[in-house]
């Protein structure tokens, strides 16, 4: 096992969230991972696993001891009669996508952002979009775990309630070492991007969610404007790699956004004036290719994220009331609006649970103040029942969650029984799953 030296320092992706941990572990085995936990027991330390960093809320934060397992990674085994993959957990969402992809498999749906480790995008409920598709969590048939008294289980729907509780766990059930999920033949897919408004979108919601495999749309703050995004599977050939594609995702989108984004913090009226530029020139393309390259939006402008679950049936009117607000209160955001579907599922911590879902996530640009327009937002949505994505900023705690999720109390039961002690916990785990 690796220690890094100290003095330690460590920082989410956005660098919205820093910790000084004392102590920095890397396993190279779930073994080494049983012994760290038990180590720390006996220390009266406390053990946080983190993935890649992604969240943008203090999930990974400590002071004591952070556990990354970047040393393992890769699939472990896959197995093709059963149609699964078991993989290590600290595999990166993009090398998983490859290494399936060489042997003809693939997931069947993803998000747009592959830099997170599987073992973090389930643990945290993350999602891609698609009507007839649940979040990442849903792939998932077994897993392996340490719990916090340093034993290691095997979980999977023999055990229902187990299973169920520690699909989406915030970490904070066991550190999970092994996922076995559920794999589909690798299939081409077409994904088109076309500009419309905002009015057309919403006249066409139900038609284009049911009748495409993937839909997702974005709604350009203070415009009419929207850009929607299609993905299905298809016959036809790859398209050949085309240097204005990549210039185009690299440079117009990310570079040319980064210039416009800072001349908003310096300048924050202008922001009105970048949506409406960024409206005016959305992408527009057809591009055929695999589903684990295609799903996948580069994204080097760094942002805080809000994002909440709603009733599927509730993505018009919801977004209606935003739109409302944001020309009352005249928010100074020129990040888009984005809008996604999710199936309902039986997790008992998803955002999803029991109910079609609609996801709605706002943006901030790094370094802007972001508290108002997402305080705003998180009160329109949570009017229309809305649950927050673990993974990005809300205000809720554990008395405000728990009469969101009709299971709370038997997933706080399984995880007082997987971490009597609360070694696997920090400050902000505490505040939204109760002491």
């Amino acid at each position: 096992m690796k220690s890094a030296s100290q003095p330690l320092h460590w920082s989410n992706w956005s660098g919205t969230v820093q910790c000084d941990p004392e102590q920095m572990l890397r396993p190279d085995t779930e073994e080494e991972v049983s012994e760290l936990v038990q180590a720390a027991a006996r220390q009266g330390k406390t053990v946080r696993i983190i993935g890649s960093g992604h969240s943008f809320t203090p999930l990974g934060e400590t002071s004591e001891w952070m556990v990354q397992l970047d040393r393992m990674q890769g699939i472990r085994e896959l197995n093709e009669a059963e149609g699964t993959a078991t993989v290590y957990a600290g595999t990166r969402l993009k090398d998983l996508g490859e290494l399936l992809f060489a042997n003809g498999w693939a997931q069947e749906n993803l998000g747009d952002i592959n830099r997170q480790t599987i073992g973090g995008a389930i643990g945290t409920g993350t999602h891609g979009t698609g009507a007839r598709y649940g979040s990442l969590a849903t792939q998932a048939v077994r897993f392996k775990a340490v719990l916090g008294d340093g034993s290691i289980v095997n979980v999977d729907a023999s055990h229902p309630d187990w299973f169920k509780a520690m699909q989406v766990s915030l970490g904070a059930f066991g550190i999970i070492t092994e996922v076995t999920l559920r794999v589909v033949p690798a299939k081409r897919k077409r994904l088109t991007s076309f500009r419309t408004t905002l009015e057309e979108t919403l006249a066409q919601l139900d038609e284009w969610r049911d009748q495409h495999e993937h839909f997702e749309f974005f709604w350009f703050p203070h415009t009419s404007g929207s850009q929607v995004k299609t993905m299905n599977s298809t016959e036809e050939e790859v398209t050949p790699n085309r240097r204005w594609n990549e210039w185009s995702k690299y440079v117009v989108e990310n570079g040319l956004f980064w210039g416009m984004s800072e001349a908003c913090r310096l300048v924050p009226s202008l922001s009105k004036r970048v949506s409406s530029v960024s409206a005016r020139f959305v992408p527009v393309f057809d591009e055929v290719g695999y589903g684990h390259r295609l799903f996948v939006t580069p994204r080097l402008v760094k942002f805080n994220e809000m994002e909440y679950s709603v009733p599927a049936e509730a993505m018009r009117g919801a977004l209606l009331d935003i739109q409302r607000a944001v020309q009352k209160h005249r928010f100074a955001v020129h990040f888009p609006v984005e809008c996604r579907y999710v199936r309902g599922d039986d997790i008992w911590l998803s955002p999803a649970y029991g109910r079609d879902s609609a996801y709605i996530a706002v943006h901030m640009y790094k370094g802007m103040p972001f508290q108002a327009y997402f305080q705003e937002m998180e009160r329109i949505l949570l009017h229309y029942g809305g649950r927050p994505h673990w993974g990005k900023w809300h205000s809720l705690t554990a008395e405000q969650l728990r009469p969101l999720y009709p299971k709370w109390d038997q997933a706080m039961t399984i995880r007082g029984q997987c971490d009597p002690d609360g070694i696997l916990m920090n400050r902000y785990v505490r505040r939204v799953l109760g002491e």
